[in-house]
């Protein structure tokens, strides 16, 4: 296992960067808050975790060791892979899920992207007695309404955007999140906020 990595940033992408580690470019898939922090030509260590499929390597960075804790633990789940664990961890803190499997908080699970009832049940299940109980007491609802816009805002800054470009893009597709009573969709809103600033 790859436990973490130290180089410079070389490249930031919507999902991932490129981390230089002895002269090789590490591509490292990471959550938009992870991306929003690198900056390029910085020096960064970042927790990491490798996952190993019959037909690829994929190498997963994180800001902290508590995010690759909770990462690695909800993909025991049954049906929960790299993919949707991230997604969890791009929609939620890790405070936010020990707190929903703690609390039995199917509603709050659901809202990910890729978690439906009975996924949302699994995890309550076969995590309740795994999971460290959340060391705060931040509710689900109003952190990640607010989260979003400043992990998007983040992101398209470091991309190279500036701070009124972004908060146009954003302002643009605040319509998605206002719509829906689901949990906001990092990724997929920042995809959209990038769409957007091309179109312009």
């Amino acid at each position: 296992m790859i436990a973490s990595v130290r180089g410079i940033v070389l490249h930031k992408g919507v999902d991932n960067a490129v981390i230089e580690v002895g002269g090789a470019g590490l591509l490292v898939q990471c959550t938009p808050a992870t991306i929003a922090s690198l900056r390029l030509g910085d020096m960064v260590t970042l927790p990491t975790t490798l996952v190993v499929r019959e037909d690829s390597l994929t190498l997963f960075g994180f800001n902290d060791s508590d995010e690759r804790s909770v990462f690695e633990s909800v993909q025991t789940v049954s049906g929960i892979g790299p993919r949707i664990a991230q997604a969890m961890l791009a929609a939620l803190r890790p405070d936010d899920i020990r707190r929903a499997v703690a609390t039995g908080d199917l509603a709050t699970l659901t809202k990910v992207p890729g978690i439906g009832s009975k996924g949302a049940q699994r995890l309550v299940l076969e995590l309740k007695d795994r999971l460290a109980p959340p060391s705060s007491t931040a509710s689900f609802n109003g952190d990640v309404v607010t989260d979003w816009q400043s992990q998007v805002h983040g992101a398209l800054t470091a991309l190279g955007w500036t701070s009124r470009e972004a908060d146009e893009a954003i302002e643009r597709v605040r319509v998605d999140v206002e719509s829906t009573e689901l949990a906001p969709d990092v990724p997929g809103l920042l995809r959209a906020a990038l769409r957007s600033l091309d179109r312009g």
